[in-house]
């Protein structure tokens, strides 16, 4: 259940018929339960610690309710006490993340996508991640078409270069970006790679607004790759980017169409399969 429906759910409880247990909520929901849920929410989105009171304004209950639920939620794992008297998650939440992570493989999730889905049979489809200034491929579906450039597994390229790791550092925040390309550099590999940080920030913003990336010819000559991120739970910086290959001098405006929304079809996909709330998949740009 998102925020909104336990909210919602929240709303309506109070008119409750309750049974003799006490225990009856509308729709099945046990009010107790979603008023925990709401407060691990803002917790969760509070970057420092809360105090009893900042908690009871947020959510708006009685101040002895909060206390029971903190009381209830620290005694679980799931949310901590500091010496303050303020609360912020427990490590509970991190052993319930990791059990849920740990059955998710990417790279499976990957493969099985792009045997599910008919999509540019033709083309290069890779999956990476970041690492430094560096994207590390973890799988790639090749395709037909002859690109001269080999992608294989454990490949490291210059995020800065490649649609897949655009893609990722588009979801950064600008300062995280910075000290990438401070620490890394920017490399070249081709004559149109971009080497300077301004120009890099300007693309990464076009890249947020339209929803996926472009690498004309800037990791090879005469290949042109998009590319789209990759969410998990979190949903807020990519884990992972996609991106599909092709050759630039046989992409025509309808190729180039369908090739943006493939890849955006298939990183939607796959952030769904990572416990991403649903992505919208835009349209292509001109």
């Amino acid at each position: 259940m998102d925020k909104r429906a336990r909210k919602n759910a929240l709303k309506h409880s109070a008119p409750a018929t309750q049974n003799s247990a006490g225990n009856e909520s509308p729709r099945g929901l046990v009010p107790a339960v979603v008023k925990a849920m709401n407060l691990l929410d803002v917790l969760a989105a509070a970057k420092e610690p809360l105090t009893l009171a900042s908690l009871t304004a947020a959510l708006h209950l009685p101040k002895s309710t909060i206390h029971a639920l903190c009381a209830t939620l620290v005694h679980a794992g799931l949310v901590r006490r500091y010496a303050n008297g303020s609360y912020h998650l427990g490590s509970h939440v991190m052993d319930l993340s990791h059990s849920f992570l740990s059955r998710i493989d990417l790279t499976a999730e990957f493969s099985s996508l792009g045997e599910s889905l008919d999509v540019l049979p033709e083309e290069t489809i890779i999956i990476s991640v970041l690492d430094g200034a560096d994207v590390v491929y973890l799988g790639c579906r090749n395709g037909t078409r002859p690109l001269g450039l080999n992608f294989r597994i454990g490949m490291r390229l210059p995020a800065s270069c490649t649609a897949s790791g655009k893609a990722i550092l588009a979801t950064l925040p600008p300062e995280r970006v910075g000290e990438l390309a401070h620490t890394g550099g920017l490399s070249s590999l081709t004559r149109k790679s971009i080497t300077d940080l301004p120009t890099l920030m300007k693309q990464l913003s076009v890249v947020r607004k339209r929803g996926f990336s472009q690498d004309d010819e800037e990791t090879r000559d005469g290949m042109i790759c998009f590319g789209a991120p990759i969410f998990d739970s979190r949903n807020t910086q990519a884990v992972a980017g996609i991106g599909v290959s092709l050759l630039k001098a046989d992409t025509d405006a309808r190729q180039r169409s369908v090739a943006i929304h493939a890849v955006q079809l298939m990183a939607a996909e796959l952030s769904k399969r990572l416990g991403a709330r649903e992505l919208s998949v835009g349209h292509a740009a001109s």
